[in-house]
């Protein structure tokens, strides 16, 4: 009787050790993804600050859309 209380006690300590090792590698991940996207936050309030400025807006519009005024003509060169 006393081998099969040891042997359940021993199945149920391996058994939450493994679930702890998995949250812990879980909460790993996670943790990088917290910092991925804290990170991203960052860059994109930066963005907004520097959109908030019309040289800058005029620029990036052009850049990223190829927007152009009424009156140029723009020729794209890609590499």
């Amino acid at each position: 009787m006393t081998a099969v209380i040891f042997i359940y006690t021993a199945v149920l300590t391996v058994r939450n050790l493994i679930t702890t090792i998995k949250m812990r590698h879980r909460i790993s991940r996670l943790e990088e993804q917290r910092d991925h996207y804290r990170a991203r936050i960052e860059e994109d309030s930066a963005m907004l600050e520097r959109l908030n400025y019309d040289e800058f807006l005029e620029q990036y519009a052009r850049e990223r859309f190829h927007m152009q005024r009424s009156n140029e003509h723009i020729y794209i060169v890609e590499d």
